[in-house]
């Protein structure tokens, strides 16, 4: 048994709190926002982010960060990726050498186009960092559904760790070395997502979603692999199978955001209306910028970005892209 702190209580953070749970692990859930730590404690759900699904007794509930990082093995940094660097920066006086930090949201900080666990590795530098993503909602890893993913840490006895304490017989997890290539997997992916959401909000079919989706992992691997990272990551669960399942599911807060987009909302009203944070958006422009700077053509990418920042019309970039 492993004693862990889950660090942010939404919808994602709070499937893994009940995974880390039913595997026999010691379970504390840390939130900033009072309001739901109090709703947690109460109801032992997530009434607006999870509901139904129902977490045991015994998982603790606090808004006090250095209750919940000290003594624990292992911190899974859960927090939306536009709040890792501030929630980085809360943790680091209370992290001791040696604990693991497993990040799991999935984005690049716009103004530095640096990676979630470059971001925890510069401000917590005692700890060991690691990565864990792959296609999962949290709505189906909640209510057990089967789901793979992948641990990646470039400590192969830190991904291992990280592998035995998510494990069981619905949630299978394989490791990798390649954290670069899962991370820009993982974050790309969303930007794409939004583009095959304008394609189904204009009233496009399977051809449509499926010509994205394709060359959308073309584009990605390209830019990947230029970076350094391992093509066969990018055919992988954190590649191609993260696209999929983000691109086709109502479950994806991106794809909805990008349908509500191709219906003729701006993309405020669109988040606005997901009411969850939209990773793409803000990966958009970081996606845009990367493959600038290491010279290659992303046209569904440059696509999604004119429609976010320049008003340009999703039926317009979809025929353009055709």
């Amino acid at each position: 048994m492993a004693k862990t702190a889950v660090i942010g209580a939404g919808s994602w953070g709070t499937a893994l709190s009940l995974v880390l749970h039913t595997n026999g692990n010691d379970v504390t859930v840390w939130s900033i926002v009072e309001q739901e730590v109090q709703m947690l404690r109460e109801k032992h759900e997530h009434v607006d982010k999870l509901p139904g699904v129902k977490l045991p007794e015994d998982i603790t509930f606090t808004t006090d960060l250095k209750e919940a990082i000290e003594g624990k093995d292992y911190l899974i940094l859960a927090v939306p990726s536009v709040f890792t660097r501030s929630t980085a920066k809360s943790m680091a006086p209370f992290v001791k050498k040696g604990q693991v930090i497993v990040c799991v949201a999935k984005g690049i900080e716009e103004n530095t186009l640096m990676t979630l666990s470059d971001i925890v590795e510069q401000e917590i530098p005692a700890a060991d960092v690691a990565v864990m993503c792959g296609p999962s909602h949290a709505e189906e890893v909640g209510i057990g559904l089967p789901t793979t993913v992948v641990a990646g840490a470039r400590k192969k006895s830190v991904a291992e760790g990280v592998q035995d304490i998510f494990m069981n017989e619905v949630f299978r997890v394989y490791t990798s070395p390649d954290v670069l290539g899962m991370e820009l997997g993982g974050s790309l992916k969303n930007v794409i997502a939004l583009a095959a959401g304008m394609a189904d909000g204009l009233g496009y079919g399977d051809n449509t979603k499926a010509a994205l989706i394709t060359r959308g992992i073309s584009e990605i691997s390209r830019l990947a692999i230029k970076m350094g990272a391992n093509a066969e990551t990018l055919s992988g669960l954190t590649g191609i199978g993260d696209l999929i399942v983000t691109c086709a599911s109502v479950h994806s807060r991106n794809r909805k955001a990008g349908y509500l987009i191709g219906q003729g909302r701006t993309m405020q009203q669109a988040m606005d209306e997901v009411q969850m944070i939209v990773e793409g958006v803000y990966s958009a422009k970081a996606g845009l910028t990367l493959s600038e700077k290491f010279g290659i053509e992303t046209p569904i990418i440059q696509a999604v970005n004119q429609v976010l920042f320049e008003n340009k019309n999703p039926k317009q970039a979809v025929d353009e892209l055709m």
